[in-house]
């Protein structure tokens, strides 16, 4: 009898070694493999400005550097050619939040956002309204203006309702984001 509890000891002991083994094998670094996510997700919100992305097809100079942030499930772009032109102020936050309220508000609460770019003298922001399958582009700064991307729209009372709503919005985000690119030209004082 006690031949055969040495036997199923010593089974019992082989199988928790190789399970051991196994788990040594295939087990991850948790820790490390959360922080490989984030970096990834940093570097690609990080990543140089591609002109692909670029709804107004504007060239991004090598020297410029831009910072993403993520406010609210939206992402606004700052652009500049030093570190500190790519910091966001409190109010810019609000600012873009309040810009995606609104919009869902008074336009349309179906849409796609994509992100708002913010550069020394323009800002751009183009999303999606899905139920209008219509591509929106708004503008202020060297080439201000709304722009429409969409293919075979039915123009209809509907569609008509939605660019005067469109048209309505922009002159809100004109003044709200004119504000903010002010702001960010003023000359900062100089040491005596």
């Amino acid at each position: 009898m006690s031949n055969l509890h040495n036997e199923r000891f010593d089974e019992i002991k082989s199988l928790i070694k190789k399970s051991k083994m196994l788990l040594e094998q295939s087990q991850i670094n948790v820790a490390q493999d959360i922080e490989d996510r984030l970096q990834n997700d940093e570097d690609e919100f990080n990543q140089e400005y591609d002109t692909d992305n670029n709804p107004t097809g504007k060239e991004k100079s090598k020297k410029d550097k831009s910072q993403k942030y993520r406010i609210s499930g939206g992402i606004l772009s700052l652009h500049g050619k030093n570190r500190d032109q790519l910091d966001i102020t409190s109010d810019e936050k609000i600012a873009f939040q309040e810009t995606m309220d609104e919009f869902v508000e008074e336009v349309s609460d179906l849409v796609d956002f994509n992100t708002l770019n913010v550069y020394p003298n323009n800002v751009e922001w183009s999303g999606k309204l899905i139920d209008e399958d219509l591509e929106f582009i708004f503008t202020i700064g060297e080439d201000s203006g709304i722009y429409i991307n969409g293919e075979m729209i039915k123009v209809d009372p509907e569609f008509m309702d939605t660019l005067i709503k469109l048209q309505k919005y922009y002159q809100k985000f004109k003044s709200k984001w004119g504000k903010v690119l002010a702001s960010r030209k003023k000359t900062k004082e100089l040491p005596d």
